[in-house]
């Protein structure tokens, strides 16, 4: 796949980290031609999370950080809308970017390292309650195959799963090290008392 430094941005309510899997409903015209430029092409788009605006109408305003993500399946619904999967890939941040006419945004955006690590074994706890989520969860997030042994891994599917504020997830995404992210959900869910 292609990695160029201007990709189209799709804002969301949700924050998508590399590795995860988010199942998408497209029905406005700007990101129908988006996806269909995307697949054509071989690239991927970006996706943000909303800091203010809506999904829908206008060009929202995004936070800096957002995540590459490529097209994995899709498929014509029965209600004629196109449902999409998409697979988190990189990080990045938003350097520029600007508005076209139909409301798509386009940006040049600078790549992220992901510094990842194995999973400490005193994290284990935190592996466990993954597994018991991904257990519980539904189609694609439940088909992702497991990384227990990644920080990173399992930090970001912990990050996707659990009922966090989006702010909160956004700063866990903004953040390069995934043992650093790992200690913050540790330290968040020992609050709620939750990992046992």
């Amino acid at each position: 796949m292609k990695r160029a430094s201007e990709i189209a941005l799709f804002p969301l309510n949700t924050v998508l980290f590399p590795g995860g899997l988010l199942p998408l409903r497209i029905f406005e015209a700007r990101y129908l031609d988006m996806i269909s430029e995307c697949m054509r092409s071989q690239c991927g788009f970006g996706i943000c999370t909303i800091r203010s605006g809506t999904e829908a109408g206008k060009a929202a305003q995004c936070y800096p950080v957002g995540t590459l993500a490529v097209v994995t399946d899709f498929d014509r619904g029965e209600d004629g809308l196109l449902r999409v999967t998409v697979r988190g890939e990189q990080r990045f941040r938003i350097e520029a970017s600007r508005v076209e006419a139909n409301q798509l945004q386009q940006a040049h955006v600078s790549w992220l390292e992901e510094r990842d690590a194995p999973l400490p074994a005193e994290r284990k706890p935190l592996a466990d309650l993954l597994g018991r989520l991904l257990h519980q969860a539904e189609s694609p997030v439940a088909e992702v195959a497991p990384d227990f042994g990644s920080a990173g891994w399992v930090a970001g599917r912990l990050a996707e799963l659990l009922p966090f504020a989006l702010s909160d997830k956004q700063r866990l995404l903004e953040t390069d090290s995934a043992l650093e992210r790992l200690e913050i959900l540790y330290h968040e869910l020992l609050a709620e008392d939750i990992t046992r």
